[in-house]
């Protein structure tokens, strides 16, 4: 679902731009850069340019796009001169004029003042990925442009690509702002300023060249050491499939400026905390799961974060089974609301009420915070996941959230959640199946299937509560939305309250 462009040859037939799942067609050449009735997202999207770097488009396509744009989009027109969008396409029409086109006066013209505009309005307000682009851009228009104005666009980029290198990635490799598509996006953006460095042939005096590669190998390891044996991103806090380069393109890409090589792929059980991130990963041949169990964001920018804590996603057989929610957009839509809800993910719903307190859009106040978190092998080879949250300690009975899941190495795992506290309160735990699976109930067991009917796991209650099946949704994608269907396990009582769920592989011989 990258960004798309269906054109002809001429600048007087139809555009249509598809970004996010979603098509607006231009007649006659003329391009409204404002379309207001298009998702703020989306025009963003149009105004980042990632389109012009298509090999397939024609250069005459591309020179009126340019064109129409400095003509049509002056210096303070809304969202085409905002800062991250500017970081954006500053570095998206370098990489097209270094690649494939001879530049035009009026785009390098445009182009500069776009980087000395940028210089004076850096995002320090919002920092996170939205500052790190920002220095990217910066680095690239000092690389790309001669002069003063350029060293110091230098100078001012490599300060903050030092700065956020330590800042925004780990000790474990994973970016602080815990979402994978985020990941994604920043690793490729150091990828990039390291491809523009060995390759430009310019002297510039820079002595974190090493720190930077060692960095960034760690962040590619992270990233590979996450990903689904399907070879995407799981889909916590705010991430979706097709927005940044498929994990697999981004270690191609590595490969070609970095060396870089991924490990080789065990069909033993391994385990893998990345503790600072807060992800945790058990997989078995091409079955894995991915827990969530770290700070919901940076304190200063929590923006993309949902009620995630303690949840995760399974993978059997390669394919998804249970599944994240994901994210359908970034307006003030139910959607966006439902995507970053506890009972969205899951995890566990105590009263009704959400882990941390999202509000807005982009918006969280009192948050939920792990309190310890934990994957060890057992002494029977089992690999077992603890962890808490203290998010429902703000509300009546100072609640804490400890779940244990427990996975035999060959086709069992056990979900236990414990609610410790005071008083009676009623728990809700959510299990979200992918829209491919189907199931039949008998009893406190749910029998899901695959759409052929193919028996792939039981999911049945452990111990007292009762189980129900609902109706929910599945955002893969910005813009789309898939129905799916949603197991809940409910118990109500005092606390100490334990509820408790077992997940069953179907065997091959069944299965098949």
């Amino acid at each position: 679902m990258h960004p798309t462009l269906v054109l002809s040859m001429s600048s007087k037939e139809p555009y249509e731009f598809r970004f996010l799942n979603h098509s607006k067609i231009f007649s006659d050449g003329h391009i409204d850069w404002h379309c207001q009735n298009m998702p703020k997202l989306w025009r963003y999207n149009l105004h980042y340019f990632d389109y012009v770097n298509d090999i397939n488009f024609p250069p005459d396509t591309v020179s009126h796009l340019l064109a129409h744009w400095i003509a049509f989009c002056p210096q303070g027109t809304k969202e085409a001169w905002e800062p991250y969008t500017v970081s954006l396409r500053v570095v998206n029409w370098i990489k097209l004029l270094l690649r494939r086109m001879d530049p035009q006066e009026a785009w390098l013209e445009s182009l500069y003042l776009q980087a000395l505009w940028l210089e004076h309005n850096i995002e320090f307000h919002f920092l996170a990925n939205h500052y790190l682009k920002n220095g990217v851009a910066l680095f690239f228009a000092g690389m790309f442009f001669e002069g003063r104005d350029a060293e110091r666009w230098l100078r001012k980029g490599l300060k903050i690509l030092c700065e956020e290198l330590d800042e925004q990635f780990l000790a474990d490799g994973g970016h602080f702002e815990r979402s994978p598509m985020y990941h994604s996006i920043s690793v490729v953006d150091y990828v990039d300023v390291l491809n523009l460095m060995m390759s430009s042939g310019q002297v510039i005096a820079f002595t974190e060249m090493d720190h930077f590669r060692v960095k960034t190998r760690q962040a590619l390891d992270f990233l590979h050491d996450i990903c689904f044996p399907d070879g995407e991103i799981p889909l916590f806090n705010d991430s979706a499939l097709g927005i940044a380069p498929s994990p697999s393109r981004i270690l191609e890409y590595a490969g070609q400026v970095l060396g870089y090589k991924p490990p080789e792929p065990s069909a033993d059980l391994v385990s893998c905390a990345k503790a600072d991130t807060g992800y945790y990963v058990i997989r078995k041949g091409r079955d894995m799961m991915i827990i969530d169990c770290g700070p919901i964001g940076p304190d200063y920018n929590p923006a993309h974060a949902h009620c995630d804590t303690l949840s995760y996603e399974l993978s059997l057989d390669g394919r998804r089974v249970i599944v994240d929610s994901g994210v359908y957009d970034y307006e003030a839509s139910s959607q966006r609301a439902f995507a970053r809800s506890t009972k969205a993910h899951n995890t566990v719903v105590v009263d009704g009420e959400e882990q941390s307190e999202i509000w807005g859009v982009f918006r969280v106040a009192r948050r939920a915070k792990p309190v310890f978190a934990r994957l060890t092998t057992l002494s029977d080879g089992h690999v077992q996941f603890s962890g808490a949250h203290a998010g429902y300690r703000r509300f009546s009975g100072k609640m804490i959230h400890q779940r244990s899941v427990e996975f035999d190495g060959f086709s069992t795992w056990i979900i236990k959640d414990d609610i410790q506290g005071k008083g009676t309160h009623s728990l809700e735990s959510y299990v979200h199946l992918h829209p491919d699976c189907t199931f039949r109930q008998t009893g406190q067991t749910i029998l899901v299937s695959d759409q052929r009917g193919l028996l792939l796991f039981c999911i049945e209650m452990v111990g007292s509560g009762e189980i129900n099946v609902e109706a929910g949704w599945y955002f893969p994608e910005f813009g789309v939305k898939r129905t799916n269907h949603v197991i809940v396990f409910t118990r109500t009582g005092p606390l100490p309250l334990s509820l408790s769920y077992r997940i069953s592989k179907a065997s091959e011989s069944v299965a098949k």
